[in-house]
């Protein structure tokens, strides 16, 4: 198996051109609305709000676009599912039951998705599809597999091992989401939260998370309001090809200097073992909506 997989992206100039499709839909119809377009977890790449649209449609667009991309459907699905009495649906993490969200494929991967909010929800949906119909010019980037993220994690778990430390070892994915988690027996709870975060964080930053440590320990304290990061060394990225393909984090060792330690020799063991495997295809199909 390899270490990694290719994967296709989103990036500057497949956004650009799902958006301008999408808002011409908009203002050919006199819409005013607001169109978000994120990436396959559902971080934003771009925002546009079209002349008097209102201001709260910002955040509900994005909602939309984000429960498209990580769900891998229509939002509308979600929505009829909330409607139809399946009142658990309100309480996916991350989703939101609102119709106007489109995923955005490309050879039959999800790469993002695309919000709108301020019109009527099939207005909104109809401006969301235009964008989606869209000649996507999608790129290939490497990705952690399942088999990488298990190096990485037993890599760190040997050596900690060997030295009767009981770590936790998480490895996320470039959007900072959990492969793997190694716990021992032994490790305390409150490492598991603490490790995934520093993965998240090495991930999303494309950075050490010793790097905001060591800005807030040396004069830099506003380093602690950077979103959804946290200034704790252990969190390393993995890198391919000059890409983050994903990230490891250690929590609970003898020492933060052995968690970043651990770190280190867990991503490095990722990354060699995917310089000597060729890439392998692409994930399996996305979940139909009655296994949601």
């Amino acid at each position: 198996m390899s270490a990694v997989r290719t994967r296709r992206a989103l990036d500057t100039k497949g956004a650009d051109a799902v958006m301008a499709a999408a808002e011409e839909q908009a203002l050919q119809n006199g819409f005013r609305v607001v169109i978000a377009v994120v990436d396959a977890w559902g971080h934003v790449l771009q925002l546009r709000r079209t002349e008097g649209a209102q201001a709260p449609s910002d955040q509900v667009a994005i909602d939309k676009a984000r429960t498209a991309a990580i769900f891998v459907r229509p939002s509308r699905e979600i929505e009829e599912q909330v409607s139809a009495g399946r009142l658990g649906a309100l309480a996916l993490h991350g989703a939101a039951a609102l119709t106007g969200g489109i995923p955005l494929t490309a050879d039959g991967e999800v790469i993002g998705a695309i919000g709108t909010s301020g019109e009527t929800p099939d207005q909104d949906e109809s401006v969301s599809l235009a964008g989606a119909r869209a000649q996507v010019p999608a790129i290939s980037v490497p990705a952690l597999t399942q088999e990488g993220a298990r190096i990485a994690a037993e890599a760190a778990a040997a050596v900690a091992t060997a030295r009767a430390v009981w770590p936790v070892v998480a490895v996320a994915d470039a959007g900072g989401e959990l492969i793997h988690l190694w716990r021992p027996d032994r490790a305390q709870v409150a490492s598991v939260q603490v490790a995934t975060d520093k993965a998240r964080t090495a991930a999303l930053y494309r950075r050490p998370s010793k790097d905001f440590e060591d800005q807030a320990a040396h004069g830099r304290p506003s380093a602690l309001h950077l979103a959804r990061a946290v200034p704790l060394q252990g969190g390393m990225p993995i890198m391919h090809a000059g890409h983050v393909a994903g990230a490891v984090g250690v929590s609970g060792a003898s020492s933060a200097d052995e968690d970043q330690e651990l770190s280190v020799l867990a991503a490095e063991a990722a990354s060699a073992a995917a310089q000597r495997s060729e890439p392998v295809g692409r994930p399996a199909p996305a979940p139909t909506a009655a296994q949601v």
